[in-house]
């Protein structure tokens, strides 16, 4: 055989034929059609729904007309993000967005997994079967019904709950225009609506779990709870780690509509967050750059909380989301 450099590329095969031993892009391309054809209606979402859209984040840096367009639009550089930051009304926000994302993080996130192991401590398969449908139903209710359902508890005329107290002998509660309740009403609404959904996860990683260990702990005299706790726990902490680093990263987000529906003019000073102010400000009166660079800050804010738990969450020794 030759010892010219084209000789390096090609192999003897069994047969004696000579077979290219680096594939070219378009044989690679042939032999995994079907894997690409799999994930371009997930490529084309992202594209058409993520991608694209960020061309108007230039929109913050613009006093933006809509009749003009963004390419020709006047280009005022960091002027709304000052105006936001210097805003009074700047903090309020900054402060109601970030404790009620706290909150629902210290009361919320915990509920699922909890949840998720006592569903695999069920031993009758059709109690859990029954069990997981009726907790996965609140998800797909709209936040217009579970807000009209609150309404309809708390409220002072009708609410059950004000009933019960008057029957009961004690005076009737505000709960819905008293302050101090709203925090609590909307993380008991997202526990309500979202915690079992939130076990689907969870579910699948306890599912994971090698059984043997079990079956070993018991050996040793384990009871249920130490076998949750020194098992089932560290098995899922992976997943559990990851989810809170997904979850941090919305920390400056709310959920606008659940917000927009249990709000009134007697709670906006704990009500009103980044979301409702973008409504107010930057649809209803019209100042959409100024509106556009509220979701500048917001994606800055996720995407610093990322990073940073995600660099302590390695520093911890557990592994990351990259």
């Amino acid at each position: 055989m030759s010892n010219n450099s084209s000789s390096q590329r090609v192999q003897i095969s069994i047969s004696g034929t000579r077979t290219s031993a680096t594939p070219s892009w378009r044989k690679r391309l042939a032999a995994s059609r079907y894997m690409y054809i799999l994930i371009l209606p997930g490529f084309f979402y992202f594209a058409l729904f993520k991608l694209l859209p960020m061309w108007g984040m230039l929109i913050a840096f613009q006093n933006y007309n809509p009749f003009a367009g963004i390419s020709g639009s006047e280009w005022v550089g960091f002027a709304h993000f000052l105006e936001l930051f210097r805003d009074d009304h700047f903090y309020v926000l900054l402060r109601n967005t970030l404790l009620i994302n706290l909150i629902n993080l210290i009361f919320f996130f915990p509920v699922p997994i909890v949840l998720a192991v006592m569903l695999n401590e069920v031993r009758h398969d059709w109690f859990k079967k029954w069990t997981q449908s009726i907790v996965y139903m609140p998800h797909f209710l709209s936040w217009v019904v579970v807000a009209s359902m609150t309404f309809f508890v708390l409220s002072v005329d009708i609410g059950f709950i004000n009933k019960l107290l008057i029957s009961l002998g004690f005076e009737s509660v505000s709960f819905l225009s008293e302050s101090r309740y709203f925090w609590i009403i909307l993380t008991a609404q997202n526990i309500w609506k979202e915690s079992g959904w939130g076990t689907i996860i969870f579910l699948a990683a306890v599912a994971g779990v090698d059984t043997q260990r079990y079956e070993a702990a018991v050996v040793d005299g384990a009871g249920r709870l130490r076998q949750i706790w020194h098992i089932t726990l560290p098995a899922i902490r992976p997943t559990i780690v990851i989810l809170l680093i997904l979850r941090l990263g919305h920390m400056a987000d709310v959920g606008f509509e659940q917000v927009l529906l249990m709000m009134n003019p007697l709670v906006n000073n704990v009500a009103d967050v980044f979301d409702t102010f973008v409504y107010f400000r930057g649809i209803q009166q019209g100042q959409i750059s100024l509106g556009t660079a509220v979701g500048m800050f917001k994606g800055v804010v996720g995407l610093v909380m990322v990073l940073g738990s995600n660099y302590i969450v390695k520093k911890l020794g557990h592994e990351g989301i990259y």
